[in-house]
């Protein structure tokens, strides 16, 4: 059950953007798993990837395609992530844009291939031609919804939002979806994501906006700690709300990337919601710390702790647990007798050692909570950082040791 996450009511349609989903037979249960979406020309287009080795071969093509032309349609299958499939499965990723390029009348390399689900199978190909042929004939502006339960795998519910803003007079629409539940660390994830909006944004600045909010989102979750094959986070601007060009140097700029920012914030906190068997949302942010990357380092350790996780899970205030990690997370010059240590408003560690007014009655109170911010001050500086988890349950251990049952 996700933590204070339902499905969504309503995905406002984009102009320029085009979706559909069907059940194609790749999934064992039966249910939506392939998607279409289609792209009006003039857009522009940016996107972040995994960083594994290991990454699959829709992600290597994806890659090669979007550094050769502008995408005219992403075609998404859930349940088979083509990776570690070796020169078969570029083939077949190959062969799948082939296919849908010829029944959008568009170039191969205008098809940006996506994948999601078990590793080391080879996509079943007479199944997934017959779903491109299948799916292209329910393409839709208002499809979102459905698209964002077919990109699902191990997800409860789907992931999904719209906002909107003025941009030059015009009104703005950004929608995006989402997917992903475990196997969820920095440098993406095993998630995907789509976004698209209708407004004129050059491309360049299309890229630097989406590398920065993916850094303060889909970069800034964590469930177990694994980093996945088939990682990616696409935006697309169709252009079609006519506002002057957006660039680096517009006086909109930031209008335009503070909204982005919270499309992808509610989306990433939405795959923590609904993390593997799940039952606490757990926000950890570290302040006072010398650099951004040392603050995001220890909530890292926090949030990657085993023993923090299962604390969180049983509802124990065991802070001990944490502020073990905050001593094991490498900090240079760290002064122990400088940090505190918060659950929620609740100090617990001041100057270094249990708060006088600290009881475990406070902290009990605390962790009974579905939602927990663990706040770490280190005294040694200015920067701080944000990240989301969830804790570690004998359910996720289920999911997991069942997933290719």
């Amino acid at each position: 059950m996700a933590v204070g996450l339902s499905d969504p009511d309503e995905i406002l349609p984009v102009a320029g953007i085009k979706l559909a989903s069907c059940a194609a037979g790749i999934k064992k249960n039966g249910k939506h798993d392939l998607v279409v979406i289609v792209v009006d020309e003039g857009a522009t287009c940016a996107a972040t990837f995994t960083q594994n080795a290991f990454c699959a071969a829709p992600v290597t093509l994806a890659k090669k395609h979007l550094s050769q032309n502008t995408p005219r349609a992403l075609l998404i299958n859930a349940g088979n992530a083509n990776a570690g499939t070796g020169e078969t499965g570029m083939q077949n990723a190959i062969q799948s844009c082939v296919w849908l390029s010829e029944k959008l009348q568009c170039l191969t390399d205008q098809v940006l291939p996506f994948s999601t689900g078990v590793i080391g199978e080879q996509l079943p190909m007479p199944v997934l031609n017959a779903g491109i042929n299948q799916v292209v004939k329910n393409i839709s502006e208002d499809s979102w919804l459905l698209a964002a339960k077919g990109i699902m795998t191990t997800d409860t519910v789907a992931k999904a939002i719209s906002r909107t803003l003025v941009l030059d007079g015009q009104k703005i629409t950004i929608s995006g979806i989402a997917k992903g539940s475990g196997m969820i660390c920095p440098d993406m994830a095993t998630m995907l994501s789509f976004i698209a909006t209708d407004a004129n944004v050059e491309t360049d600045f299309l890229q630097q906006c989406l590398s920065d909010v993916v850094e303060q989102s889909f970069n800034s979750i964590t469930v177990d700690g694994d980093t996945s094959t088939n990682d990616a986070c696409v935006l697309i601007a169709t252009a079609k709300a006519n506002n002057r060009q957006l660039n680096k140097a517009s006086e909109d700029a930031s209008l335009f990337v503070d909204e982005l920012n919270e499309v992808c914030q509610f989306l990433a906190q939405a795959i923590i919601r609904d993390a593997e068997g799940a039952t606490k949302f757990v926000t950890v942010t570290v302040s006072q710390a010398q650099s951004t990357a040392e603050a995001k380092n220890v909530a890292y350790t926090i949030a990657h702790s085993p023993l923090v996780k299962t604390a969180l899970f049983a509802s124990d205030p065991n802070w001990g647990r944490i502020l073990a990690a905050v001593g094991r997370a490498g900090v240079e010059q760290l002064d122990i007798n400088n940090v505190n240590l918060y659950l929620d408003d609740v100090c617990i560690v001041r100057n270094g050692s249990v708060a006088d007014d600290y009881s475990e009655e406070k902290g009990q109170t605390v962790m009974n909570q579905e939602e927990i911010t663990i706040r770490v001050e280190l005294g040694g500086g200015n920067d701080s950082a944000t990240i989301w988890t969830s804790d570690l349950s004998h359910e996720y251990v289920r999911i997991n040791a069942e997933y290719r049952s």
